[in-house]
Order: structure tokens, then C-alpha cells, then sequence
């Protein structure tokens, strides 16, 4: 059993993690409202690019045979890119995505396919070294607090990949924020450009005089085409962008959601040594008052 002094130094110990736990907790709560402002900052912008492609592709002839939207005939290499974190210590954050890849990995290879890696965060590059991979693209230090020209830097490097044909295919797996306590893992196909996003999406809340004011008929210059080619980059900005913020928010969800546990778990750590501690030194205490009974019965004797 262990002496007083070990259990009190265990609840001494055990309390100096509580504090760390506690102040992580209170700093990732923090900064998880500023993460939900920033999701809900970018929304309008995104609806409004969506909007302005669908008006555009209206009015283009043709757009199927744009790069960023021309579907390969048959899928050789698919290019699997996960967002994770800097940092740990953010309970099953970082875990839930890497097996979602890695599932999608093993149904790639099922099929024939090769699959080319590319990462946000230094967690997720850690395991794909670990596990030998090859990293085509990894990018880090931005994890919690994304901008937007990390997202650029991402999409410039898909795009060039996709139109010089080393990849057929590329997706996206990501947390995505619901809530302070539920972050969902969610895989979107980002290239090739999906055809239903250039499709007209009826809003809820519009008047009828704005949806025909979106409707309405516009003289382009430069031609609908080379509009929408300039858009399409935009788009696949703008949906990185989105990934990297629900990511960060998620990422501080996961980690105040821990910390809080941890803070808790520590917690009853504390009671359980204190216990042991009370018992112990009663024991010392029932132990010296046998000793002097003892001792005051050999004198009388």
C-alpha cells in the first residue's frame, strides 16, 4: 500500500493537471464562438458564388467541357485529402478521420485504383509517415485558425493535379461542425466539379421578384464559358475554405469537449486518493494508539 506521503503527492499532481485541463477547456471554448462566427460569415459569400455560377452556367452553351468538370472515362488514381489537426489532445478528432480515409483506401484499391495522399495538419501527416505513405501535398500551422489563402494554397496544388491528369478523382474528408458535442465525419468529392452544383437552387425566404431578377436575361463580356472557367476555381476555393473552417470548429469542440472530461476524471481521481489518504492516516492513528496501549499495559505489568 502506499505511504501517506506517495498519495499526497499523487493529489498534488493529479490537481496540477486539473488546472491544465481547465484552462485548455476555457481557452477552446473561446475560441470555438469565434470559430461559429467565422462559419456563419462565410455562408453568404458561398451561397451568392453558387448563385452567380448557376446564372452563368445558364447562360453558357456549353460547360461539361470545362477542366475542372470533365469526368474521366475510367478512375486510375484517386487523390484522398484529409484535414486534421496540429495538435492532439482533442479526444477521437483526429482518429475518425484517418480510419474514414483509410476506408476509402481500401475500397480503392479493392476496385484497382491507386490512391495519392494529401494532408492538412501534422497529426495526419505523422500517421501517413508512420505508415509509409507517400504525401503528394501537406500543409500545416493553420489547423485551428485557417485563412483564406491556406485554402488557396490547397486548391491550387488539386487543380494542378487534376488537369495535368495524375489524379481522376479527388475527395475531401473532413469534420464537420453540428455542434459542441456532435462533429460528424463527412467525405465530399471535389474534383471533378459535381454537374448538379451549377443547377439552379430555389432559396427559401426569396421573393419572387428576386428569383426572377436572378432569372433574368444578362448580356456577358467576356463570353458565359470563360466566365464560368474563372469561376470554377473560385468555387473549389471557397469549398476548401468551408471544409478548413468546419474543421477548426470542430477541432475546438473535440478538444473543449476532453478537456472537460479530463477535468472531471481528474476530479475523481482527487476524491478516490483523498479517501485512500483519510484511510491511511488512520491507520497511522489506530496504529500509535495501539502501540501506547500496548506500551501503558507492559508498564503496569
Amino acid at each position: 500500500m502506499a505511504s501517506l506521503q506517495d498519495i499526497r503527492r499523487r493529489i498534488t499532481s493529479v490537481r496540477n493537471t486539473r488546472k491544465i485541463t481547465k484552462a485548455l477547456e476555457l481557452v477552446a471554448g473561446a475560441r470555438l464562438r469565434r470559430a461559429q462566427l467565422r462559419i456563419e460569415e462565410m455562408r453568404p459569400y458561398a451561397d451568392r458564388m453558387q448563385e452567380l455560377m448557376v446564372g452563368t452556367a445558364k447562360a453558357a452553351s456549353s460547360f461539361r467541357n470545362l477542366a475542372l468538370m470533365q469526368r474521366r472515362e475510367e478512375v486510375k488514381r484517386i487523390a484522398v485529402v484529409i484535414v486534421t489537426g496540429d495538435r492532439g489532445l482533442a479526444g477521437s478528432f483526429n482518429g475518425q478521420v484517418l480510419r474514414r480515409a483509410f476506408e476509402l483506401e481500401r475500397e480503392a484499391r479493392g476496385n484497382g485504383q491507386e490512391v495519392a495522399w494529401l494532408v492538412t495538419g501534422r497529426k495526419g501527416a505523422s500517421t501517413l509517415r508512420f505508415r509509409r505513405y507517400t504525401i503528394a501535398g501537406e500543409w500545416s500551422g493553420f489547423a485551428d485558425k485557417p485563412t483564406y489563402h491556406d485554402a488557396q494554397a490547397v486548391s491550387h496544388r488539386l487543380a494542378e493535379l487534376y488537369t495535368s491528369e495524375e489524379v481522376d478523382r479527388v475527395v475531401l474528408v473532413y469534420n464537420r461542425f453540428v455542434s459542441a458535442l456532435v462533429q460528424r465525419v463527412t467525405t465530399t468529392e471535389l474534383l471533378p466539379i459535381p454537374e448538379d452544383v451549377l443547377q439552379a437552387v430555389e432559396e427559401e425566404g426569396t421573393t419572387e421578384e428576386e428569383q426572377r431578377a436572378f432569372r433574368g436575361d444578362f448580356i456577358y463580356e467576356p463570353d458565359p464559358e470563360e466566365i464560368l472557367q474563372r469561376l470554377l476555381p473560385v468555387y473549389l476555393e471557397t469549398e476548401i475554405y468551408r471544409a478548413l473552417l468546419e474543421s477548426a470548429a470542430s477541432f475546438l469542440a473535440a478538444q473543449m469537449t476532453a478537456m472537460r472530461n479530463a477535468s472531471k476524471n481528474a476530479g475523481e481521481l482527487i476524491d478516490r486518493y483523498t479517501l485512500a489518504m483519510n484511510r491511511a492516516r488512520q491507520a497511522e492513528i489506530t496504529q500509535e494508539i495501539l502501540e501506547v496501549v500496548a506500551g501503558a499495559d507492559a508498564l503496569e505489568g
